[in-house]
Protein backbone atom coordinates (compact mmCIF):
# COMPACT_ATOMS: atom_id res chain seq x y z
CA UNK A 1 0.00 0.00 0.00
CA UNK A 2 1.79 3.24 -1.09
CA UNK A 3 1.42 6.26 1.26
CA UNK A 4 -1.35 7.98 -0.55
CA UNK A 5 -3.25 4.64 -0.97
CA UNK A 6 -3.18 4.49 3.44
CA UNK A 7 -6.50 5.09 5.17
CA UNK A 8 -5.59 8.48 7.41
CA UNK A 9 -7.74 10.12 10.17
CA UNK A 10 -7.26 13.79 10.31
CA UNK A 11 -7.26 15.41 13.83
CA UNK A 12 -7.89 18.90 13.78
CA UNK A 13 -6.51 21.14 17.59
CA UNK A 14 -7.15 24.60 17.67
CA UNK A 15 -3.91 24.27 20.03
CA UNK A 16 -1.64 22.44 22.93
CA UNK A 17 -2.22 24.35 25.69
CA UNK A 18 -3.15 23.02 28.87
CA UNK A 19 -4.83 19.95 28.85
CA UNK A 20 -5.63 19.88 24.77
CA UNK A 21 -2.08 18.49 24.10
CA UNK A 22 -3.21 14.95 25.78
CA UNK A 23 -6.67 15.47 24.65
CA UNK A 24 -4.85 14.98 21.14
CA UNK A 25 -2.90 12.22 22.38
CA UNK A 26 -6.23 10.57 23.84
CA UNK A 27 -8.12 10.39 20.60
CA UNK A 28 -4.72 9.66 18.41
CA UNK A 29 -4.18 6.20 20.45
CA UNK A 30 -7.92 5.28 19.85
CA UNK A 31 -6.54 4.58 16.41
CA UNK A 32 -3.54 2.14 17.52
CA UNK A 33 -3.50 -1.26 16.09
CA UNK A 34 -6.10 -0.30 13.15
CA UNK A 35 -4.93 -0.09 9.38
CA UNK A 36 -5.35 4.05 10.05
CA UNK A 37 -2.64 6.91 10.41
CA UNK A 38 -3.27 9.63 12.32
CA UNK A 39 -2.08 13.40 11.33
CA UNK A 40 -3.12 15.86 13.56
CA UNK A 41 -2.55 19.50 12.63
CA UNK A 42 -2.60 22.46 15.46
CA UNK A 43 -3.69 25.43 14.04
CA UNK A 44 -1.71 27.69 16.52
CA UNK A 45 1.50 27.23 18.59
CA UNK A 46 4.88 26.84 16.87
CA UNK A 47 6.79 23.92 16.23
CA UNK A 48 8.11 21.86 19.01
CA UNK A 49 9.43 18.47 19.10
CA UNK A 50 8.35 17.60 22.99
CA UNK A 51 4.71 18.21 21.08
CA UNK A 52 5.10 16.38 17.87
CA UNK A 53 6.34 13.23 20.42
CA UNK A 54 3.68 13.77 23.12
CA UNK A 55 0.55 13.23 21.10
CA UNK A 56 1.14 9.55 19.98
CA UNK A 57 0.11 10.31 16.29
CA UNK A 58 1.73 9.33 12.88
CA UNK A 59 2.28 13.02 11.57
CA UNK A 60 2.29 16.38 13.63
CA UNK A 61 1.94 19.81 11.36
CA UNK A 62 1.95 23.38 12.89
CA UNK A 63 0.18 25.73 10.99
CA UNK A 64 1.68 28.80 13.31
CA UNK A 65 -1.25 30.99 12.91
CA UNK A 66 -2.12 33.36 16.16
CA UNK A 67 -5.80 32.89 18.00
CA UNK A 68 -6.15 35.96 16.39
CA UNK A 69 -5.60 34.89 12.75
CA UNK A 70 -7.84 32.10 13.10
CA UNK A 71 -10.87 34.32 13.79
CA UNK A 72 -12.93 35.85 11.09
CA UNK A 73 -13.95 33.32 8.04
CA UNK A 74 -10.26 31.44 8.22
CA UNK A 75 -10.00 31.32 4.77
CA UNK A 76 -6.17 30.81 5.00
CA UNK A 77 -6.16 27.87 7.41
CA UNK A 78 -9.13 26.44 5.00
CA UNK A 79 -6.80 26.70 1.92
CA UNK A 80 -4.04 24.69 4.07
CA UNK A 81 -6.19 22.21 5.55
CA UNK A 82 -7.35 21.50 1.84
CA UNK A 83 -3.70 21.33 1.13
CA UNK A 84 -2.85 18.63 3.22
CA UNK A 85 -5.52 16.11 2.72
CA UNK A 86 -5.45 16.83 -1.17
CA UNK A 87 -3.94 13.21 -3.11
CA UNK A 88 -4.17 10.85 0.51
CA UNK A 89 -6.83 8.77 1.63
CA UNK A 90 -8.76 10.67 4.92
CA UNK A 91 -11.67 8.89 5.96
CA UNK A 92 -12.78 11.17 8.74
CA UNK A 93 -11.98 14.46 10.50
CA UNK A 94 -11.75 14.68 14.40
CA UNK A 95 -11.83 18.45 15.63
CA UNK A 96 -11.67 19.37 19.39
CA UNK A 97 -13.05 22.85 19.89
CA UNK A 98 -16.13 24.80 17.81
CA UNK A 99 -13.36 26.87 15.60
CA UNK A 100 -11.81 23.22 14.22
CA UNK A 101 -14.76 22.07 14.13
CA UNK A 102 -15.97 24.88 11.27
CA UNK A 103 -13.24 24.60 9.46
CA UNK A 104 -12.96 20.85 8.81
CA UNK A 105 -16.65 20.86 7.92
CA UNK A 106 -16.30 23.96 5.23
CA UNK A 107 -13.01 23.22 4.24
CA UNK A 108 -13.29 19.20 3.69
CA UNK A 109 -16.26 16.50 2.92
CA UNK A 110 -14.99 14.20 5.28
CA UNK A 111 -17.14 13.21 8.08
CA UNK A 112 -16.65 14.76 11.34
CA UNK A 113 -16.54 14.34 14.91
CA UNK A 114 -16.60 17.30 17.00
CA UNK A 115 -15.18 17.01 20.55
CA UNK A 116 -17.08 19.57 23.07
CA UNK A 117 -15.04 20.61 26.15
CA UNK A 118 -16.83 23.00 27.51
CA UNK A 119 -20.50 24.55 27.85
CA UNK A 120 -22.42 26.69 26.24
CA UNK A 121 -21.00 26.17 22.50
CA UNK A 122 -24.05 25.56 20.69
CA UNK A 123 -26.13 28.84 23.06
CA UNK A 124 -24.47 30.94 19.88
CA UNK A 125 -27.93 31.42 17.24
CA UNK A 126 -25.21 31.02 14.27
CA UNK A 127 -23.52 28.47 15.83
CA UNK A 128 -27.01 26.01 15.81
CA UNK A 129 -27.37 27.49 12.12
CA UNK A 130 -23.98 25.89 11.48
CA UNK A 131 -24.63 22.75 13.13
CA UNK A 132 -27.98 22.02 11.64
CA UNK A 133 -26.86 22.79 7.98
CA UNK A 134 -23.75 20.08 8.68
CA UNK A 135 -25.62 17.61 10.50
CA UNK A 136 -25.51 14.92 8.23
CA UNK A 137 -21.71 14.83 8.43
CA UNK A 138 -21.58 16.01 11.91
CA UNK A 139 -21.54 14.01 15.54
CA UNK A 140 -20.92 15.86 18.51
CA UNK A 141 -19.09 14.69 21.89
CA UNK A 142 -19.40 15.84 24.69
CA UNK A 143 -16.56 15.25 27.60
CA UNK A 144 -19.25 14.60 30.53
CA UNK A 145 -22.92 13.72 30.33
CA UNK A 146 -23.45 17.34 31.39
CA UNK A 147 -21.89 18.83 28.29
CA UNK A 148 -23.73 16.45 25.76
CA UNK A 149 -26.85 17.50 27.89
CA UNK A 150 -25.67 21.40 27.23
CA UNK A 151 -25.15 20.47 23.78
CA UNK A 152 -28.45 18.43 23.62
CA UNK A 153 -30.29 21.37 24.99
CA UNK A 154 -28.97 23.72 22.44
CA UNK A 155 -30.06 21.48 19.69
CA UNK A 156 -33.41 19.70 20.44
CA UNK A 157 -34.24 18.44 16.98
CA UNK A 158 -30.94 16.62 16.69
CA UNK A 159 -31.35 12.68 17.27
CA UNK A 160 -29.92 12.10 20.75
CA UNK A 161 -27.18 9.71 19.05
CA UNK A 162 -25.60 11.90 16.90
CA UNK A 163 -24.78 14.13 20.62
CA UNK A 164 -23.31 11.63 22.91
CA UNK A 165 -20.70 11.48 25.26
CA UNK A 166 -17.41 10.66 25.47
CA UNK A 167 -15.52 10.80 28.60
CA UNK A 168 -11.71 12.45 28.97
CA UNK A 169 -9.28 9.51 29.79
CA UNK A 170 -5.33 9.34 30.98
CA UNK A 171 -2.81 6.86 30.60
CA UNK A 172 -2.98 5.29 34.34
CA UNK A 173 0.52 3.59 33.80
CA UNK A 174 1.69 6.69 32.57
CA UNK A 175 0.86 8.92 34.72
CA UNK A 176 1.50 7.04 37.93
CA UNK A 177 5.13 6.35 36.59
CA UNK A 178 5.33 10.10 36.89
CA UNK A 179 4.33 10.77 39.72
CA UNK A 180 6.38 10.96 42.74
CA UNK A 181 6.72 9.68 46.29
CA UNK A 182 5.16 11.97 49.25
CA UNK A 183 8.66 12.68 50.84
CA UNK A 184 10.18 13.81 47.24
CA UNK A 185 6.58 15.93 46.16
CA UNK A 186 6.97 17.72 49.36
CA UNK A 187 10.20 18.70 49.28
CA UNK A 188 10.64 19.86 45.67
CA UNK A 189 7.56 22.27 46.53
CA UNK A 190 8.44 23.42 49.81
CA UNK A 191 6.15 21.63 51.80
CA UNK A 192 6.79 20.45 55.58
CA UNK A 193 6.41 16.66 55.79
CA UNK A 194 4.23 16.49 58.83
CA UNK A 195 1.37 18.96 57.73
CA UNK A 196 -1.82 17.94 56.62
CA UNK A 197 -2.08 19.35 53.08
CA UNK A 198 -5.40 20.31 51.44
CA UNK A 199 -4.39 20.58 47.44
CA UNK A 200 -5.50 22.31 44.73
CA UNK A 201 -4.09 23.03 41.02
CA UNK A 202 -6.14 25.04 38.27
CA UNK A 203 -5.50 28.86 36.92
CA UNK A 204 -6.28 31.88 39.71
CA UNK A 205 -9.49 32.78 37.40
CA UNK A 206 -13.41 32.82 38.62
CA UNK A 207 -13.94 30.01 37.12
CA UNK A 208 -11.69 27.78 39.74
CA UNK A 209 -13.80 29.87 42.70
CA UNK A 210 -10.55 29.29 44.99
CA UNK A 211 -11.64 31.87 47.37
CA UNK A 212 -14.45 29.62 48.30
CA UNK A 213 -11.91 27.12 49.36
CA UNK A 214 -9.97 29.53 51.62
CA UNK A 215 -12.85 30.79 52.88
CA UNK A 216 -13.84 27.20 53.36
CA UNK A 217 -10.66 26.31 54.22
CA UNK A 218 -10.51 28.72 57.19
CA UNK A 219 -13.32 27.93 58.89
CA UNK A 220 -12.93 24.12 58.97
CA UNK A 221 -8.98 25.49 60.55
CA UNK A 222 -9.74 24.98 63.93
CA UNK A 223 -10.81 21.49 63.65
CA UNK A 224 -8.61 20.38 61.50
CA UNK A 225 -4.66 18.72 62.70
CA UNK A 226 -2.47 21.54 63.90
CA UNK A 227 -0.39 23.29 61.16
CA UNK A 228 -2.63 22.06 58.38
CA UNK A 229 -2.28 24.13 55.32
CA UNK A 230 -4.11 25.02 51.72
CA UNK A 231 -1.49 24.63 48.73
CA UNK A 232 -2.56 26.11 45.84
CA UNK A 233 -0.99 25.55 42.46
CA UNK A 234 -1.42 27.90 39.53
CA UNK A 235 -0.96 31.03 38.74
CA UNK A 236 -4.01 34.17 37.25
CA UNK A 237 -5.00 37.44 37.79
CA UNK A 238 -5.99 36.75 41.40
CA UNK A 239 -3.19 36.19 42.74
CA UNK A 240 -3.02 39.73 44.90
CA UNK A 241 -7.04 39.00 45.40
CA UNK A 242 -6.36 35.60 46.82
CA UNK A 243 -3.45 36.44 48.89
CA UNK A 244 -5.44 39.72 50.53
CA UNK A 245 -8.43 37.50 50.71
CA UNK A 246 -5.98 34.89 53.38
CA UNK A 247 -4.91 37.44 54.97
CA UNK A 248 -8.53 39.25 55.84
CA UNK A 249 -9.50 36.02 56.85
CA UNK A 250 -5.95 35.86 59.52
CA UNK A 251 -4.91 32.71 58.12
CA UNK A 252 -2.17 34.10 55.38
CA UNK A 253 0.53 31.83 57.31
CA UNK A 254 -1.53 28.54 56.22
CA UNK A 255 -2.15 29.73 52.42
CA UNK A 256 0.44 28.90 49.98
CA UNK A 257 -0.20 30.33 46.78
CA UNK A 258 2.75 27.96 44.96
CA UNK A 259 2.49 29.65 40.97
CA UNK A 260 2.84 27.67 38.26
CA UNK A 261 4.53 24.54 38.21
CA UNK A 262 5.12 22.79 34.98
CA UNK A 263 3.61 18.68 34.83
CA UNK A 264 2.00 19.94 38.05
CA UNK A 265 0.53 16.49 38.53
CA UNK A 266 4.05 14.77 39.47
CA UNK A 267 3.08 16.41 42.47
CA UNK A 268 -0.12 15.33 43.69
CA UNK A 269 1.46 12.73 46.30
CA UNK A 270 2.01 15.80 48.20
CA UNK A 271 -1.46 16.36 49.32
CA UNK A 272 -3.76 14.67 51.83
CA UNK A 273 -6.68 15.88 49.93
CA UNK A 274 -7.63 17.54 46.68
CA UNK A 275 -9.83 19.92 46.48
CA UNK A 276 -11.82 21.36 43.35
CA UNK A 277 -14.12 24.07 43.74
CA UNK A 278 -14.61 25.28 39.95
CA UNK A 279 -18.20 27.06 39.23
CA UNK A 280 -18.72 25.23 35.95
CA UNK A 281 -16.43 22.13 35.08
CA UNK A 282 -17.21 20.66 32.14
CA UNK A 283 -15.09 17.72 33.25
CA UNK A 284 -12.11 18.46 35.39
CA UNK A 285 -8.73 16.20 34.25
CA UNK A 286 -6.90 17.43 37.74
CA UNK A 287 -9.40 15.07 39.48
CA UNK A 288 -8.64 12.06 36.97
CA UNK A 289 -4.44 12.87 37.84
CA UNK A 290 -5.43 13.15 41.90
CA UNK A 291 -7.11 9.96 41.60
CA UNK A 292 -4.21 8.11 39.92
CA UNK A 293 -2.30 9.89 42.89
CA UNK A 294 -4.73 7.54 44.84
CA UNK A 295 -5.35 10.81 47.04
CA UNK A 296 -9.03 11.36 48.36
CA UNK A 297 -11.24 14.02 46.40
CA UNK A 298 -13.76 16.91 47.40
CA UNK A 299 -15.34 18.48 44.44
CA UNK A 300 -18.06 21.30 43.96
CA UNK A 301 -21.20 19.83 42.49
CA UNK A 302 -21.37 21.64 39.46
CA UNK A 303 -20.68 20.02 35.58
CA UNK A 304 -18.74 17.07 35.07
CA UNK A 305 -17.24 16.31 38.03
CA UNK A 306 -19.77 14.73 39.85
CA UNK A 307 -19.76 12.27 37.40
CA UNK A 308 -15.92 11.35 37.73
CA UNK A 309 -16.15 10.90 41.05
CA UNK A 310 -18.83 9.69 41.93
CA UNK A 311 -19.07 7.06 44.59
CA UNK A 312 -15.24 7.66 45.80
CA UNK A 313 -15.01 11.16 46.82
CA UNK A 314 -16.90 13.79 48.15
CA UNK A 315 -19.46 16.82 47.05
CA UNK A 316 -20.33 19.55 48.43
CA UNK A 317 -22.84 22.62 46.67
CA UNK A 318 -21.21 25.04 44.57
CA UNK A 319 -20.30 28.32 46.87
CA UNK A 320 -21.18 26.79 49.80
CA UNK A 321 -18.13 27.35 52.17
CA UNK A 322 -19.84 25.88 55.33
CA UNK A 323 -20.27 22.49 53.35
CA UNK A 324 -17.11 22.55 52.24
CA UNK A 325 -15.85 23.43 55.34
CA UNK A 326 -17.67 20.22 57.15
CA UNK A 327 -16.49 17.62 54.61
CA UNK A 328 -12.55 19.16 55.10
CA UNK A 329 -13.11 18.41 58.60
CA UNK A 330 -14.87 14.91 57.95
CA UNK A 331 -11.82 14.02 55.59
CA UNK A 332 -9.44 14.89 58.39
CA UNK A 333 -10.81 12.15 60.23
CA UNK A 334 -11.40 9.65 57.59
CA UNK A 335 -9.36 6.99 55.85
CA UNK A 336 -10.38 6.46 52.16
CA UNK A 337 -9.79 3.75 49.89
CA UNK A 338 -7.44 4.56 47.35
CA UNK A 339 -8.02 0.89 46.01
CA UNK A 340 -11.64 2.14 45.48
CA UNK A 341 -10.44 5.49 43.54
CA UNK A 342 -7.98 3.47 41.38
CA UNK A 343 -10.87 1.08 40.38
CA UNK A 344 -13.13 3.61 39.28
CA UNK A 345 -10.21 5.52 37.50
CA UNK A 346 -9.53 2.21 35.54
CA UNK A 347 -12.85 1.06 34.98
CA UNK A 348 -14.63 4.63 33.47
CA UNK A 349 -11.56 6.75 32.38
CA UNK A 350 -8.86 4.82 30.41
CA UNK A 351 -7.87 4.94 27.17
CA UNK A 352 -8.77 0.66 26.66
CA UNK A 353 -11.88 1.69 27.82
CA UNK A 354 -12.59 4.95 25.51
CA UNK A 355 -11.65 2.75 22.59
CA UNK A 356 -14.48 0.27 23.13
CA UNK A 357 -17.24 3.01 23.28
CA UNK A 358 -15.54 5.57 21.06
CA UNK A 359 -16.08 2.97 18.17
CA UNK A 360 -19.41 1.72 18.89
CA UNK A 361 -20.63 5.28 18.61
CA UNK A 362 -18.59 5.79 15.52
CA UNK A 363 -19.92 2.35 13.85
CA UNK A 364 -23.60 4.21 13.68
CA UNK A 365 -22.04 7.11 12.59
CA UNK A 366 -19.35 6.94 9.53
CA UNK A 367 -19.86 4.32 6.46
CA UNK A 368 -19.13 0.87 6.76
CA UNK A 369 -16.31 0.87 4.58
CA UNK A 370 -14.55 3.89 6.23
CA UNK A 371 -13.99 1.82 9.16
CA UNK A 372 -13.47 -1.67 8.25
CA UNK A 373 -10.64 -3.29 10.61
CA UNK A 374 -10.55 -0.90 13.66
CA UNK A 375 -13.18 -2.69 16.00
CA UNK A 376 -11.06 -5.46 16.85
Amino acid sequence: MSPSDTPRVLQLCHGYDGPFLDCARQYAVLFAGTPYRVTTVFLTGVPDERVASACASDEVLFLGYSSKEVGGLKLGAMRRLREIIRGRDFRLCIAHRFKPVYIACVATHLPVIGINHAFGVYQRFSRRIFANLFRKRLLLLGVSNAVRDDIRACLPNWPAERIETLYNRIDVEAVQAEQIAREAARAHIGLPLEAWVVGNVGRLHPDKDQATLIRGFAQARPKLPPGSLLAIMGAGRLEAALKALASELGISDSVRLLGQMPNARRYFKAFDVFALSSDHEPFGMVLLEAMAAGVPIVCSDCGGGREVIEGVGSLFPFRDEKALARQLEQMSNTECSAYATEQRLRQYFTDDVAKIHFWKLASSFLPGDSIAGTTT
